[in-house]
């Protein structure tokens, strides 16, 4: 049998303490799976006296993460940790530069400095995993990075926080606001104290910009997706999407068109007959076009502990079954030298349909204004719904237009005409119609 894969864990919260408690539970088992011992070398945590639930005390305590990278006795450095900056980074580089395998669940991380820290790994013939830091326990970056070869992707989608779709989930079947759905989110520990980077859509963006990576061989461009959260989404907007055939999710979007690559976070309807539609809670799904394979659906567990934890050690697992001399693949399915600069398809110019509602003063000419607005900007309307509301002013209608499909820089025009126009009692909501399978 091989020599034992010494690995040390940096971060022992709700994931590192998982971690180590599968490889101690799952010992004998991944043993027979890899041919050789996983055994737990090193940690780092903030607090040496805190119990965590499992027992780390045979491995060697370091206070400082990066030491831990540059001279523990280790094969692989995991990183637990969290953040973009300071000793996430910091600890992964040194690793990657002691020439130690590195397996990440930190999205953020990769989101920012995942081309350079790829071109380290490269450099030095070791491995960075990350299959935790996008959609949790689903294998979606084994997917797209192994078992697609040949394929060109067109389009890849998705459910990728676990706190939005909760919400949303709740919002349409109990019938509750936004806010007191995301109070018991926060109660239950699907949501942060803050979760602006949750519901503004910051977390789907760092996963989809490495996803879109992977589709197009781009570098990560995390700060050029055009980006909506689900604060905005009423009782109204669920209603409404109901009636018509649709459901509302929050969806990372990336796809190939003639001026670029188009990526893209924000509300979304889609119709409720379609698999993606059908995703509920805090599960996590993800879609892929390609030439050859067609429409790929991968959906499961997005986050938590175990979810998380299997991804990691499934990571060590590769690690561990690989031996001296063979051959890593790139980090992101092309030498990170060779990604081509990301090119930033203009959003404006997107085409689709789209879902619009209006709040407007009930008296004569309104209906007509607007449907001027549509047509002066070649809107072509898929239907149109009126409902009466009592106002605490005046008396006030809902109008909501379904398009068929049209151009976002058409739609945002005659949205931006109507409010001129004064019409409205209320801000216009629009959310876009994506075909999902």
């Amino acid at each position: 049998m091989a020599e034992a894969l010494r690995v040390g864990i940096a971060g022992l919260g709700t994931v590192g303490a998982s971690v180590a408690r599968v490889l101690r539970d799952k010992a004998a088992e991944l043993t027979r799976q890899c041919g050789r011992d996983i055994v737990v070398s090193a940690v780092s945590a903030r607090d040496p006296k805190r119990d965590r639930g499992v027992d780390v005390s045979a491995a060697k305590w370091f206070d400082d993460p990066v030491k831990m990278a540059q001279v523990a006795d280790i094969d692989v450095f995991i990183e637990l940790i969290g953040g973009d900056e300071g000793p996430a980074r910091l600890s992964v580089k040194a690793a990657l530069e002691a020439g130690r395998h590195v397996v990440t669940a930190n999205k953020a991380l990769l989101a920012k400095h995942g081309v350079a820290l790829a071109e380290i790994a490269e450099k030095k013939g070791v491995l960075l995993n990350y299959e935790a830091a996008v959609a949790g326990g689903i294998p979606v970056i084994k997917t797209m990075r192994e078992a697609m070869a040949g394929n060109s992707v067109n389009r890849v989608f998705g459910i990728l926080n676990g706190t939005c779709n909760y919400i949303l989930t709740r919002m349409e079947a109990e019938g509750i606001s936004f806010d007191a759905c995301l109070k018991d989110a926060q109660r239950l520990g699907y949501a942060e104290a803050d979760p602006t980077f949750d519901i503004e859509g910051h977390d789907t963006a760092h996963k989809l910009s490495i996803l879109t990576s992977l589709a197009f061989g781009t570098k990560i461009a995390a700060n050029d997706i055009y980006m909506e959260g689900i604060s905005n989404i009423s009782q109204a907007d669920i209603r409404a999407a109901g009636d018509l055939g649709y459901r509302i999710k929050l969806l990372g979007v990336a796809q190939r068109t003639e001026s670029g690559i188009e990526q893209r976070v924000h509300p979304t309807m889609v119709p409720t007959a379609s698999v993606i539609a059908q995703v509920h809670g805090v599960t996590n799904a993800v879609a892929i076009e390609t030439d050859i394979l067609g429409e790929l659906l991968l959906s499961g567990p997005g986050a938590g502990g175990n979810a998380t934890a299997s991804a990691v050690i499934g990571d060590i697992a590769d690690i561990a079954k690989s031996r001296p001399g063979f051959q890593h693949g790139p980090v992101f399915g092309l030498p990170a030298k060779e990604l081509r600069p990301y090119k930033k398809a203009q959003m404006r110019s997107h085409a689709g349909g789209y879902f619009i509602r209006l709040t407007v003063h009930d008296r004569i000419g309104v209906f007509a204004a607007i449907a001027k607005r549509m047509a002066d900007n070649d809107i072509s309307l898929e239907s149109i719904v009126q409902h009466a509301v009592s106002g605490e002013v005046a008396a006030q209608k809902t109008v909501i237009l379904v398009t068929h499909e049209t151009t976002e820089a058409a739609v945002r025009k005659a949205v931006d005409g109507i409010t001129k126009d004064g019409h409205l009692t209320d801000k216009p909501q629009v959310i876009r119609i994506e075909r999902a399978g």
